[in-house]
């Protein structure tokens, strides 16, 4: 098992705590783009799988999240997140400058990842969205209709069919458990505009995954978006009977692989060094 470290990076809404899980035979940076509330340190279990497929895995704490910096889950505007993201792959393709970068996203993470690759498209070899927050109007933004925000705390048998996944984010204290902002709703809004009118994906090799019965990231809601910017290389994984988080999921072993063996298909140093 790969031992996490933590690093501090300036970011544009204070410090952020970004994890790395560092490789002695490295073929790749996996970027960790994680959703909204939660952090990086849920994330050990995807790390170990892609640190045996030969990655130097790293990611931040989004600014108000995790052990980062901020008004906790306070984001104004989404293309600060978007540039603390590119401060972040910038600063280990210093360390790693001739390893290509895969990104992966979950939720809003997914978001986050996606705008990322719409700007940066040379600099990523391969993007992966794990239930991605996309799409002009969703459930989550339309709540910024609401004369009030609701604050019961999230259904967390929305997250895995897995009840110990459930308990376990109940239980973290670096989650966050309160309503959502407002600023954030308008901020998310704003730029899901965005993604649905930018450019597409181009020739980034990318893969949908979705759960099939993800009732807090609705997989339609989620397929205009990436339908209209899909690129010439993009794939479709609808996991059965999943909810929001596959990756933590009753088959998570089985997704993750699926995700190693995309990114192995997709870097044929990866493939050739790598089984």
């Amino acid at each position: 098992m790969p031992t996490r470290t933590l690093h501090s990076i300036k970011g544009n809404r204070g410090d952020l705590t970004v994890s790395c899980w560092e490789n002695e035979a490295p073929y790749y940076v996996a970027v960790l783009v994680h959703g909204y509330g939660e952090h990086l340190g849920r994330y050990q279990h995807v790390a170990d799988v892609l640190h045996v497929s030969g990655a130097v895995v790293i990611g931040p704490d989004h600014q108000g999240h995790g052990l980062s910096q901020g008004e906790r889950v306070e984001i104004a505007d989404f293309d600060s997140v978007v540039e603390d993201l590119g401060q972040v792959i910038d600063h280990y393709k210093q360390r790693h400058p001739d390893l290509p970068v895969v990104v992966i996203g979950h939720s809003m993470g997914g978001m986050i990842a996606t705008r990322y690759t719409q700007l940066h498209q040379d600099e990523v070899a391969a993007l992966i969205l794990s239930g991605p927050l996309l799409g002009v109007r969703t459930a989550i933004t339309d709540l910024d209709d609401l004369a009030s925000l609701p604050d019961e705390p999230l259904d967390t048998k929305t997250l895995s069919r897995d009840s110990s996944v459930g308990r376990d984010y109940e239980a973290d204290a670096l989650v966050w458990h309160g309503p959502f902002k407002r600023s954030t709703l308008q901020s998310m809004k704003v730029m899901l505009n965005k993604i649905y009118e930018g450019t597409s994906l181009g020739v980034v090799p990318t893969l949908w995954m979705h759960g099939t019965e993800d009732k807090l990231v609705l997989l339609e809601e989620s397929r205009p978006t990436l339908e209209k910017i899909a690129g010439g290389d993009f794939s479709c994984s609808f996991i059965k009977g999943a909810r929001h988080e596959i990756f933590n999921e009753t088959n998570r072993n089985e997704v993750l692989e699926e995700v190693r063996d995309f990114i192995v298909s997709r870097l044929p140093k990866v493939e050739n060094s790598r089984k």
